[in-house]
């Protein structure tokens, strides 16, 4: 690898992604490879601390990846692989673990998020998941991590476990800097839009996922909620209309006050059509792109194959390295 710094992020394979998920993180993540050395991983081991039917699991992680290569992720320029094909992840969960308090994973606010939503199955692994993510981060010394506002928590307590082993250990880990993306960093949802945007609403017409056609995406606009004022402007508020103004922005490069003065004296349905077709028009190559991989497997297996032994190789090296400073008799 170039001697460059090193960015790691990772998304769960918990069926397609939201529009929100291109827009707040994987869009990003393209433009990082020229500037840096990028692994970018689906995070299958994450996605079974809550229940998962292993069939469709298997199918999501393949989709997942695919779907990251459609959204302009180059697996020559970076590396890209399967959380569970590279066991080092799991090798420093342990040693973390035994560097993390119980305490700090009680505050995790993910953690109770999930286990009030699903109150039947709180387990272990949802309880350790921050001590995992750690791992992922660690496993590369990765000097940056792109992360959403919710995810800066498991960061900062990334940061601590690593401060605490160095404590203990020496020197050893990058303490890893958060990189936040600030246009478009949150899409929120399009039937409540105090709510961010999610694949798990119940209501469909809430969420726009990226593989959705043109006319779905329209429909899902057209009922989006607003207000009674029929003035598109960015104010407080305007929950319904700022949200769309900040996909239409992201999806344009249009800043606010063009926006505003494009659909001054404009009714709410000219500006929802506006920004479905301009969502549209935006996501149709991605679709195009991941229908041509999906349809061959193989080509797919080869690429994830060669990902997941260049970041074996980097993250053994480091992990070798942690069992020796904690004591463990070297292989």
């Amino acid at each position: 690898m170039e001697d460059k710094k090193l960015v790691f992020s990772a998304i769960q394979p918990t069926g397609t992604f939201t529009l929100g998920n291109y827009i707040g993180a994987v869009r990003n993540w393209s433009p990082l490879q020229d500037e840096y050395n990028c692994l970018y991983c689906v995070a299958d081991m994450h996605a079974i601390t809550v229940k998962q039917d292993p069939t469709k699991l298997r199918q999501n992680s393949l989709a997942a990846y695919a779907l990251l290569i459609a959204c302009g992720i180059d697996p020559k320029k970076s590396i890209l692989f399967i959380q569970s094909h590279v066991p080092t992840h799991a090798l420093l969960n342990w040693v973390l673990c035994c560097n993390t308090q119980f305490g700090e994973l009680s505050r995790m606010t993910q953690f109770k998020d999930k286990s009030q939503r699903h109150p039947d199955d709180i387990n272990a692994g949802l309880f350790t998941y921050p001590s995992l993510m750690a791992a992922d981060i660690l496993a590369y010394n990765a000097d940056f991590v792109p992360v959403g506002v919710d995810q800066k928590q498991h960061l900062e307590l990334t940061r601590d476990i690593a401060q605490r082993f160095n404590q203990r250990y020496g020197d050893f880990f990058t303490l890893p800097e958060p990189l936040i993306f600030e246009v478009g960093a949150k899409i929120m949802s399009l039937q409540d839009p105090t709510k961010k945007m999610s694949k798990s609403d119940e209501n469909p017409n809430a969420c726009i996922l990226i593989l959705d056609d043109k006319d779905t995406i329209i429909r899902k606009f057209k009922r989006a909620v607003t207000d009674s004022e029929a003035v598109v402007a960015y104010r407080e508020g305007k929950d319904g209309i700022n949200n769309l103004m900040s996909i239409y922005s992201a999806v344009t490069g249009k800043d606010y006050a063009s926006i505003e003065s494009e659909f001054a004296g404009k009714g709410y349905g000219d500006f929802k059509l506006a920004v479905g077709e301009a969502v549209a028009d935006n996501l149709a190559p991605i679709r195009t792109e991941f229908d041509r991989l999906m349809a061959d497997k193989a080509y797919l297996k080869e690429l994830y194959t060669e990902g997941a032994q260049k970041a074996f190789r980097i993250s053994n090296k480091i992990v070798s390295k942690v069992y020796h400073k904690v004591g463990f008799v070297d292989r």
